[in-house]
């Protein structure tokens, strides 16, 4: 299984259609956000992670995401339960959510993280199913816009 996109967005949902066929509906993609107030405060962003599954490989797993800063890669050898990075730096948020997909399908999973944000720029949500590579989607964050 791989994961075929990861992306931040506002709303997303499914509708079907003749085939019979499904569609996804992504709405207010974004790559980055303005704070909600000064600092320090915490984001809520939402990551649909789109995996597909080809029919000779197995039908479950586990899709792993973890979020922190640049700079800081999730520790590949003892996975995510340890909360470690490479640099020892612990997660800013993390989630493992297990999965069962049909063969030559895809499946997808929302991920809400709660990031506590003390700093402007950018947070990486680092995706993985099992032991797989690491899939990186940066999200900058952006101050407060003025108002006059």
């Amino acid at each position: 299984m791989h994961i075929v996109a990861a992306l931040f967005v506002d709303d997303f949902s499914m509708r079907q259609v003749e085939g019979p066929s499904t569609r996804l509906d992504l709405k207010g993609v974004y790559f980055s956000q303005v704070a909600p107030q000064p600092l320090p405060c915490t984001l809520s962003p939402h990551l649909v992670v789109l995996i597909y599954r080809p029919a000779e490989s197995k039908g479950d797993g586990v899709l792993q995401v973890v979020f922190h800063p640049p700079g800081v890669a999730p520790d590949v050898s003892s996975g995510l339960s340890s909360g470690a990075t490479t640099e020892g730096t612990p997660p800013m948020a993390q989630h493992a959510s297990p999965f069962t997909v049909e063969p030559g399908k895809f499946t997808y999973r929302l991920v809400r993280a709660e990031l506590p944000i003390t700093e402007f720029g950018q947070v990486i949500a680092h995706s993985r199913i099992d032991n797989g590579p690491w899939l990186a989607v940066p999200l900058t964050i952006l101050p407060p816009v003025a108002t006059s």
